[in-house]
């Protein structure tokens, strides 16, 4: 089986005075402004780094609910952060870090065993291993 889904961008003008507008094939995000401002300023509008993370948090957190059902486990409620860390170095910015921070309420899950599926969630979600580059870590609170 193959899927294929599509984000795109659009650009005009420098990096600093220019303006983005980036897009999903859902709809869910739709011209949605992106800029310097919006990645380094904290002007309201999206950015690469928070995509990444948003991407990273969903497809971690339903890795984790199949693999919590195949364990004969059902949460009531899961929530992932995604933090993802730019820093500027030598060579230019680079996503340096991803810390995944999780928690959860998984009736009849003991804290060791929650963390242990948890762990095999992080290493089999599709997007963690397309981005295996970066080291990513993970926490998490069960309660």
């Amino acid at each position: 089986m193959k899927i294929e889904k599509y984000g795109s961008a659009q650009w005009s003008g420098g990096l600093k005075d220019g303006k983005g507008k980036v897009s999903t094939q859902s709809g869910a995000l739709d011209a949605y402004p992106y800029g310097f401002n919006t990645r380094f300023e904290g002007v309201t509008g999206s950015n690469p780094e928070e995509l990444i993370g948003a991407a990273h948090a969903a497809c971690f957190t339903m890795a984790l609910s199949m693999m919590l059902g195949e364990a004969g486990l059902t949460a009531e409620s899961l929530e992932t952060k995604a933090n993802v860390i730019l820093e500027k170095q030598e060579a230019g910015f680079a996503i340096t870090a991803i810390e995944l921070v999780l928690k959860g309420k998984v009736p009849g899950a003991d804290e060791a065993r929650f963390t242990e599926i948890a762990n095999q969630a992080k290493a089999g979600c599709p997007v963690s291993k397309a981005l295996a580059a970066v080291p990513i870590s993970l926490s998490v609170t069960l309660g």
